[in-house]
């Protein structure tokens, strides 16, 4: 019986998974939500409406702010102070896509994929859509910062590195003299399968 009831739970809850695409958002949305709210308490050393010799500010609202991520866009009220101080550390100031999907944009448009199929698949999987200008404004910042490397000069720092050298020697085998296996083998590359196991 009680087997039955565990069975039971699992279908309802990958029922409440599956069915309803929102359903995973949402929590992402409050758990960030109150991740934002904890770290203004922390920033300002006092809870909403406490009174404290440690305070070092006061709150003054809230300000709409939508992230989009890879469940979805999520809406958000990121808290303010009245000194303008405050900075959460999950996302950067103006951001508004997270950075993992902005970094899957990026792998996708490298990998050769259009820029309109780009928009498609975010469309698809996420459920917003990023313009084709922005795809390709992100793959100009890649452009830049692989040529920043690429130019780098490379006489401040030392690296390591390690040097390999080969030789060809002549080999006495049964009684005559055989080129290295590796020259042989590349003699015989285009014939059939040789007998010899060295190869």
């Amino acid at each position: 019986m009680a087997y039955k009831q565990r069975t039971g739970t699992a279908a309802r809850t990958q029922s409440i998974l599956t069915d309803d695409p929102d359903f995973l958002r949402f929590i992402v949305e409050r758990v960030i939500q109150e991740v934002l709210d904890a770290e203004m308490t922390a920033h300002l050393h006092a809870d909403p409406y406490e009174r404290s010799a440690e305070r070092r500010g006061y709150r003054n609202g809230y300000k709409p702010r939508q992230l989009n991520t890879r469940v979805g866009t999520l809406t958000l009220q990121v808290p303010q102070d009245r000194d303008g101080t405050f900075s959460t550390q999950l996302f950067a100031r103006y951001q508004r896509n997270e950075k993992a999907l902005v970094l899957a944009l990026m792998e996708m448009y490298l990998q050769g994929v259009s820029t309109r199929k780009v928009r498609e698949v975010t469309e698809t999987l996420c459920g917003t859509s990023f313009s084709k200008s922005l795809v390709s404004e992100l793959a100009g910042q890649l452009d830049t910062e692989l040529e920043a490397w690429r130019s780098r000069p490379l006489t401040e720092t030392t690296y390591p590195y390690l040097s390999v050298d080969a030789r060809y020697e002549y080999v006495r085998q049964g009684g005559q003299i055989r080129q290295p296996w590796g020259a042989d083998c590349r003699r015989r590359a285009g014939r059939r399968a040789s007998r010899d196991s060295r190869c």
